[in-house]
Protein backbone atom coordinates (compact mmCIF):
# COMPACT_ATOMS: atom_id res chain seq x y z
CA UNK A 1 0.00 0.00 0.00
CA UNK A 2 1.49 3.36 -0.77
CA UNK A 3 1.70 5.58 1.96
CA UNK A 4 5.05 8.07 2.87
CA UNK A 5 7.21 8.05 5.84
CA UNK A 6 8.32 11.47 7.12
CA UNK A 7 11.25 9.90 8.75
CA UNK A 8 13.84 11.48 11.70
CA UNK A 9 17.43 10.28 10.30
CA UNK A 10 19.31 11.33 13.41
CA UNK A 11 22.16 14.06 13.84
CA UNK A 12 24.65 12.76 11.65
CA UNK A 13 25.82 10.12 13.01
CA UNK A 14 24.21 6.59 10.77
CA UNK A 15 24.04 4.76 13.87
CA UNK A 16 21.77 7.27 15.28
CA UNK A 17 18.61 6.33 13.10
CA UNK A 18 15.80 4.49 15.11
CA UNK A 19 15.16 0.88 14.23
CA UNK A 20 11.98 1.87 12.89
CA UNK A 21 13.39 4.35 10.47
CA UNK A 22 15.41 1.76 9.24
CA UNK A 23 12.91 -0.97 9.04
CA UNK A 24 10.50 2.18 6.62
CA UNK A 25 13.37 2.74 4.86
CA UNK A 26 14.01 -0.85 3.87
CA UNK A 27 10.78 -0.76 3.14
CA UNK A 28 10.85 2.15 0.63
CA UNK A 29 10.76 2.30 -3.80
CA UNK A 30 11.37 6.28 -3.46
CA UNK A 31 13.60 8.25 -1.22
CA UNK A 32 14.04 12.04 -1.01
CA UNK A 33 16.84 12.99 1.91
CA UNK A 34 18.71 16.21 2.72
CA UNK A 35 22.10 17.13 2.77
CA UNK A 36 22.84 16.84 6.87
CA UNK A 37 21.33 12.80 6.13
CA UNK A 38 24.45 10.62 7.06
CA UNK A 39 24.99 8.86 2.98
CA UNK A 40 25.37 5.53 4.80
CA UNK A 41 21.87 5.73 6.20
CA UNK A 42 20.92 5.26 2.06
CA UNK A 43 22.47 1.38 2.36
CA UNK A 44 19.62 0.39 4.20
CA UNK A 45 17.57 1.18 1.00
CA UNK A 46 16.64 -1.22 -1.49
CA UNK A 47 18.68 -1.86 -4.56
CA UNK A 48 16.55 -0.73 -7.26
CA UNK A 49 14.85 2.54 -4.81
CA UNK A 50 14.95 5.59 -6.64
CA UNK A 51 16.85 8.24 -4.40
CA UNK A 52 16.51 11.83 -4.60
CA UNK A 53 18.48 14.23 -3.48
CA UNK A 54 16.39 17.71 -2.13
CA UNK A 55 18.66 19.33 0.54
CA UNK A 56 20.52 23.06 0.51
CA UNK A 57 23.56 23.72 -1.56
CA UNK A 58 25.61 26.87 -0.28
CA UNK A 59 22.82 28.07 1.23
CA UNK A 60 20.02 27.33 -1.13
CA UNK A 61 17.38 24.37 -1.86
CA UNK A 62 18.40 22.32 -4.57
CA UNK A 63 14.96 21.65 -5.07
CA UNK A 64 12.10 24.14 -3.41
CA UNK A 65 10.03 23.31 -0.75
CA UNK A 66 6.84 22.86 -2.84
CA UNK A 67 8.63 21.30 -5.45
CA UNK A 68 9.59 18.29 -2.90
CA UNK A 69 5.92 18.10 -1.72
CA UNK A 70 4.98 17.91 -5.45
CA UNK A 71 7.40 15.35 -5.81
CA UNK A 72 6.16 13.31 -2.75
CA UNK A 73 2.60 13.57 -3.73
CA UNK A 74 3.86 11.99 -7.50
CA UNK A 75 5.35 8.94 -6.44
CA UNK A 76 3.05 7.86 -3.63
CA UNK A 77 -0.22 8.88 -6.08
CA UNK A 78 1.72 6.46 -8.40
CA UNK A 79 1.67 3.50 -5.78
CA UNK A 80 5.04 3.54 -4.25
CA UNK A 81 6.26 3.84 -0.83
CA UNK A 82 7.97 7.41 0.31
CA UNK A 83 10.38 7.85 2.51
CA UNK A 84 10.85 11.37 3.19
CA UNK A 85 14.45 11.54 4.99
CA UNK A 86 15.00 14.54 7.35
CA UNK A 87 18.32 15.39 9.89
CA UNK A 88 17.65 15.39 13.17
CA UNK A 89 14.09 15.31 14.15
CA UNK A 90 11.59 16.04 11.98
CA UNK A 91 9.32 18.03 14.06
CA UNK A 92 12.03 20.37 15.39
CA UNK A 93 13.05 23.29 12.38
CA UNK A 94 12.75 20.81 9.77
CA UNK A 95 9.23 21.84 8.06
CA UNK A 96 8.37 18.39 9.18
CA UNK A 97 4.94 19.19 10.21
CA UNK A 98 4.68 21.29 7.09
CA UNK A 99 4.99 18.78 4.76
CA UNK A 100 2.57 16.33 7.20
CA UNK A 101 0.24 18.86 6.18
CA UNK A 102 0.40 19.33 2.91
CA UNK A 103 -0.01 15.02 2.81
CA UNK A 104 -2.69 14.91 4.86
CA UNK A 105 -4.62 18.05 2.55
CA UNK A 106 -3.92 15.45 -0.05
CA UNK A 107 -5.23 12.49 1.44
CA UNK A 108 -2.39 11.06 1.57
CA UNK A 109 -1.55 8.23 4.03
CA UNK A 110 1.83 9.02 5.66
CA UNK A 111 3.76 8.14 9.64
CA UNK A 112 5.85 10.23 11.20
CA UNK A 113 9.10 8.59 12.60
CA UNK A 114 10.87 10.64 15.50
CA UNK A 115 14.62 11.18 15.04
CA UNK A 116 17.40 12.41 17.75
CA UNK A 117 17.85 15.88 17.29
CA UNK A 118 21.25 17.30 17.10
CA UNK A 119 19.63 20.00 19.61
CA UNK A 120 20.25 17.05 22.31
CA UNK A 121 22.71 14.45 20.80
CA UNK A 122 25.33 17.54 20.16
CA UNK A 123 25.39 18.42 23.92
CA UNK A 124 25.65 14.38 25.09
CA UNK A 125 28.24 14.10 21.90
CA UNK A 126 30.37 16.88 24.05
CA UNK A 127 29.98 15.50 26.90
CA UNK A 128 27.56 18.88 27.91
CA UNK A 129 24.38 18.07 30.02
CA UNK A 130 21.41 20.31 29.16
CA UNK A 131 20.10 19.33 32.99
CA UNK A 132 22.27 19.00 36.08
CA UNK A 133 21.39 18.97 39.22
CA UNK A 134 21.70 22.94 41.48
CA UNK A 135 23.36 24.20 38.06
CA UNK A 136 20.24 23.53 35.52
CA UNK A 137 16.98 22.28 35.92
CA UNK A 138 15.50 23.99 32.76
CA UNK A 139 16.67 24.12 29.18
CA UNK A 140 15.40 25.57 25.50
CA UNK A 141 16.18 25.15 21.92
CA UNK A 142 15.95 28.06 19.77
CA UNK A 143 16.25 28.63 16.06
CA UNK A 144 18.87 31.19 15.37
CA UNK A 145 17.56 32.04 12.07
CA UNK A 146 16.77 35.64 11.03
CA UNK A 147 13.61 36.58 9.93
CA UNK A 148 13.04 39.61 8.07
CA UNK A 149 16.70 39.96 8.68
CA UNK A 150 16.06 39.88 12.61
CA UNK A 151 15.62 38.01 15.35
CA UNK A 152 12.79 40.32 16.51
CA UNK A 153 10.77 36.78 16.61
CA UNK A 154 12.77 35.41 19.95
CA UNK A 155 11.34 36.63 23.06
CA UNK A 156 14.50 37.11 24.59
CA UNK A 157 12.83 38.81 27.82
CA UNK A 158 11.26 34.94 28.67
CA UNK A 159 14.55 32.88 27.41
CA UNK A 160 16.77 35.04 28.97
CA UNK A 161 16.19 33.04 32.61
CA UNK A 162 15.75 29.70 31.21
CA UNK A 163 19.50 28.11 32.83
CA UNK A 164 20.38 26.65 29.64
CA UNK A 165 20.15 27.09 25.82
CA UNK A 166 20.76 25.63 22.53
CA UNK A 167 20.63 27.94 19.51
CA UNK A 168 20.18 25.59 15.99
CA UNK A 169 21.04 27.55 12.98
CA UNK A 170 22.95 30.22 14.87
CA UNK A 171 26.22 30.18 13.69
CA UNK A 172 25.65 33.73 11.23
CA UNK A 173 23.53 35.66 14.11
CA UNK A 174 25.80 34.43 16.98
CA UNK A 175 26.88 37.83 17.80
CA UNK A 176 23.75 39.27 18.00
CA UNK A 177 21.92 36.43 20.28
CA UNK A 178 25.26 37.24 22.47
CA UNK A 179 24.45 41.04 22.75
CA UNK A 180 20.65 40.47 23.30
CA UNK A 181 21.02 37.64 25.74
CA UNK A 182 23.76 39.90 27.80
CA UNK A 183 20.87 43.29 27.23
CA UNK A 184 18.24 41.14 28.94
CA UNK A 185 20.68 39.70 32.36
CA UNK A 186 22.60 37.29 30.92
CA UNK A 187 26.44 37.75 32.07
CA UNK A 188 29.15 38.48 29.86
CA UNK A 189 30.95 35.07 31.60
CA UNK A 190 27.96 32.94 30.45
CA UNK A 191 30.07 30.05 28.77
CA UNK A 192 29.31 28.97 25.31
CA UNK A 193 30.44 26.08 23.31
CA UNK A 194 29.97 25.96 19.41
CA UNK A 195 29.84 21.81 18.89
CA UNK A 196 30.45 22.35 14.72
CA UNK A 197 29.64 19.52 12.03
CA UNK A 198 29.47 16.93 15.05
CA UNK A 199 29.61 13.37 14.19
CA UNK A 200 31.49 14.22 11.27
CA UNK A 201 35.43 13.86 10.79
CA UNK A 202 35.68 17.35 10.32
CA UNK A 203 34.48 17.86 13.72
CA UNK A 204 35.03 21.02 16.01
CA UNK A 205 34.00 21.87 19.73
CA UNK A 206 35.07 25.78 20.72
CA UNK A 207 34.03 26.66 23.72
CA UNK A 208 34.20 30.89 24.70
CA UNK A 209 31.90 33.29 26.79
CA UNK A 210 29.10 35.34 25.53
CA UNK A 211 31.48 38.52 26.16
CA UNK A 212 34.20 37.18 24.00
CA UNK A 213 31.40 36.18 20.96
CA UNK A 214 30.43 40.55 21.21
CA UNK A 215 34.36 41.08 21.81
CA UNK A 216 36.84 38.85 18.91
CA UNK A 217 35.75 37.29 15.66
CA UNK A 218 35.61 33.85 16.64
CA UNK A 219 35.93 31.80 13.63
CA UNK A 220 32.76 28.99 13.69
CA UNK A 221 31.60 27.07 10.57
CA UNK A 222 27.55 25.89 9.61
CA UNK A 223 26.31 23.95 10.51
CA UNK A 224 27.15 24.17 14.17
CA UNK A 225 25.10 24.01 17.53
CA UNK A 226 25.11 26.70 20.06
CA UNK A 227 24.87 26.12 24.08
CA UNK A 228 24.84 28.41 26.07
CA UNK A 229 24.77 27.96 30.29
CA UNK A 230 26.40 27.05 33.41
CA UNK A 231 26.62 22.95 32.08
CA UNK A 232 29.50 24.31 29.24
CA UNK A 233 32.09 23.95 32.02
CA UNK A 234 31.23 20.71 33.17
CA UNK A 235 32.63 19.32 29.54
CA UNK A 236 36.16 19.57 31.15
CA UNK A 237 35.17 17.15 33.84
CA UNK A 238 33.43 14.64 31.99
CA UNK A 239 34.68 14.28 28.95
CA UNK A 240 36.88 11.16 28.27
CA UNK A 241 38.40 11.46 24.66
CA UNK A 242 40.07 13.99 22.43
CA UNK A 243 38.30 15.75 20.52
CA UNK A 244 39.80 19.16 18.86
CA UNK A 245 39.87 21.89 21.00
CA UNK A 246 39.45 25.42 20.18
CA UNK A 247 39.57 28.27 22.58
CA UNK A 248 39.25 31.89 22.73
Amino acid sequence: MSKVYLIGAGPGDADLITLKGIKAIENSDVILYDKLVNKDILKYAKAKSLKIFVGKENGYHSIEQDKINEIMLKYVKEGFVVSRLKSGDPFIFGRGAEEALFLKENNINYEIIPGVSSATALAVHAYIPLTYRELSSSFAVITGHKVDGNLNHIKWDKIAGIDTLVFLMAVSSRQEIARRLIENGRSTDDPVAFVENGFFDDERIITTSLGDIIKTNIEIKSPAVMIIGEVVGLREKLRQKEILLCKS
